[in-house]
């Protein structure tokens, strides 16, 4: 089964971003994209990764900041 390919309006929409927003992170590197001449494209199942893995390390990073629970029992 092939991969819906998405342009950076579909993604900015999909994601619920600014179109330059979407360009920016691609040409940084950080979402996985591909160029076909000057226009960017991606991978629905490349994004839907992208996503998990964000999630992943966002509640990593609140595990980490949240402070560890002390008991009151003296």
């Amino acid at each position: 089964m092939s991969t819906p390919i998405l342009t950076i309006k579909d993604v900015a929409n999909y994601l619920k971003v600014n179109e330059r927003t979407i360009y920016r992170l691609a040409a940084n590197g950080e979402l996985p994209g591909f160029k076909v001449g000057n226009s960017w494209r991606f991978k629905q199942s490349e994004l839907e990764h992208y996503i998990a893995s964000q999630h992943n390390r966002a509640n990593t990073i609140e595990t980490i900041k949240s402070p560890k629970s002390k008991s009151s029992d003296n």
